[in-house]
């Protein structure tokens, strides 16, 4: 058994090779990942939207907070009637009821991370859950 799973999603600027289809939703250029590397505690998604582009409607949660990690581009987010500006290394959290929606700027494309976790279940924070092992970090090439 492997304590790991990986998957190569390609370049962010190759992300529009990716597509979700939710009937009557299709959203390129999104790529969740837990069924990818089988994850059991979080949903992550790979996002960029082309220039002008993004989610064509608001949406909530039941249960899920989200955090959106933009890595590249520009944009806005609207939460609840606020507009918030985003560029890179900006960082959003969203209670599940908020309500939301996202979209690139009209100059170029956004590039972003959005994690969905359940709220209110994380039990320890930053390195609260670590444990060092013992031994030495042996590099083989």
């Amino acid at each position: 058994m492997s304590n790991y799973t990986t998957y190569e999603a390609g370049t962010w600027s190759d992300l529009g090779q990716h597509c979700f289809r939710h009937p009557p939703l299709e959203a390129p250029g999104k790529c969740f990942l837990s069924e990818r590397v089988d994850s059991s505690g979080c949903e992550i998604s790979l996002n960029r939207f082309e220039p002008g582009k993004g989610y064509p409607f608001l949406h909530r949660h039941q249960q899920q907070e989200e955090i959106y990690i933009v890595v590249s581009g520009s944009g806005e987010m609207l939460v609840d009637e606020s507009i918030i500006p985003l560029q890179e290394g900006s960082v959003v959290r969203i209670a599940p009821a908020g309500v939301r929606s996202l979209r690139a700027s009209a100059d170029g494309p956004i590039c972003f991370l959005c994690i969905q976790a359940t709220e209110g279940t994380l039990t320890s924070r930053t390195i609260g859950d670590g444990s060092i092992v013992p031994g030495p970090v042996n590099w083989q090439n």
